[in-house]
């Protein structure tokens, strides 16, 4: 029998992206992640909306392997994805006084060769939970939490997938990028129906994906190689909108892997409002960036020691929220300000020393008004810089 792969916590994704130091649910109320103890790892729940943050230990009956993934739902229990006697087994963890319950949900094998499950994004609810089979020609979403009869096979997406970002609030709509016949977009799965469409196509030999989205402002973060072919550039675009996808010079640094984990949410119809947290990866190590695409440029801020790099929420009101581990402080949450007074195009900033300056401003950002798909966007108005 041929199992499915499974990656440790710090391994990145298929698509080379980095991956979060722990997940968080879609309200923020709730974190998990795989922790340590000495060469054991175990399961831990982080509590986020009350006066303090605190952590729940979740050991089961012996250390889990690195490879194990958790996911908290919305109710603060915790997911979690074990490799067990050639199977993917899946389980919710719960604490009982001084032990951890443990509520068995079933399993999944994959019987095609090379195949590879792991975990999607939390959706939103926090009620559901889903896992992705990459195999060699398809790729299988499943519903592992949440059904009635254990996991359940609920859609084949022809192509081999990768990413895995919510587009509506009732956690129907899941834009997934795939690759296929050579050629890499952003495609969206309807859950509800079963139905493949197309979302994200710049040109048609370009890489294109869909790394983040938030539904209220419908504001879209994208990686693509349109502008600079060979070289996958940031960009952003608005679901619905007339307006061209947009690449930013102020998202490009040197030397450095730049990747959105969090948008602020409820900023309804101004979406060039939204602050954006980015994690920047670079020789001298990782940092935060804050942007907003009416900005025009990126403020880079240290990370607060022991951060759970990539993980962070945004409120309604810019505040940034970062969970970070230390020592002295083994679950605590740093937060940072995203200001919104517009910034001098003349002015210093104040980076790391070994960030390079940011690029001449793009031009004004202007609102659409007639809805269109957004891989109907035109490249020939793209604006770069």
């Amino acid at each position: 029998m041929t199992v499915c792969a499974i990656e440790p916590p710090s391994a990145g994704g298929a698509d080379g992206v980095p991956r979060a130091g722990c997940a968080i649910t879609a309200d923020g109320a709730y974190a998990a992640r795989l922790a340590r103890d000495g060469d054991s790892w175990f399961p831990e729940r982080w509590t986020l909306d009350g006066p303090e943050p605190y952590a729940v230990p979740l050991p089961g009956n012996q250390p889990e392997e690195p490879g194990t993934e958790v996911q908290p739902m919305g109710d603060g229990r915790v997911l979690i994805h074990r490799l067990v006697e050639l199977r993917h087994a899946f389980a919710l963890l719960y604490p009982t006084g001084p032990g951890t319950g443990e509520l068995p949900l079933g399993a999944v094998e994959c019987p095609e060769p090379g195949t590879r499950l792991t975990l999607l994004p939390p959706a939103p609810g926090g009620v559901r939970a889903y896992a992705l089979a990459v195999g060699p020609r398809s790729s299988v979403v499943w519903l592992v939490a949440g059904g009635a009869f254990g996991p359940e096979r609920l859609a084949e997406v022809p192509g081999r997938c990768s990413g895995g970002v919510w587009l509506d609030g009732a956690g129907r709509l899941l834009a997934l990028d795939r690759e296929l016949g050579g050629h890499t977009k952003t495609v969206v799965l309807d859950l509800e129906r079963g139905e493949i469409s197309p979302l994200l196509q710049i040109t048609e030999g370009s890489v294109d994906r869909l790394l983040l989205a938030d539904p209220d402002s419908g504001l879209l973060l994208i990686s693509s190689d349109a502008p600079s072919p060979g070289q996958e550039r940031l960009g952003w675009g608005v679901l619905g909108s007339t307006l061209p996808v947009r690449f930013p010079e102020c998202l490009r640094v040197p030397e450095c892997v730049v990747t959105p984990f969090a948008i602020q949410p409820e900023q309804v119809l101004v979406p060039e409002n939204c602050a954006v947290g980015l994690r920047i990866d670079g020789a001298f190590g990782t940092w935060v960036g804050t942007w907003r695409p009416a900005e025009r440029r990126v403020r880079h801020l240290p990370a607060p020691e022991g951060w759970l790099a990539g993980a962070g929420v945004w409120t309604r009101e810019g505040l940034l929220r970062l969970p970070y581990a230390t020592e002295e402080v083994p679950c605590g949450v740093a937060a940072l300000t995203a200001p919104v007074e517009p910034v001098p195009e003349s002015g210093a900033e104040r980076v790391p020393e070994h960030v390079p300056p940011a690029a001449e401003p793009e031009p004004a950002v202007r609102t659409a008004t007639r809805p269109v798909p957004l891989q109907q966007a035109p490249l020939g108005r793209l604006v770069t810089n």
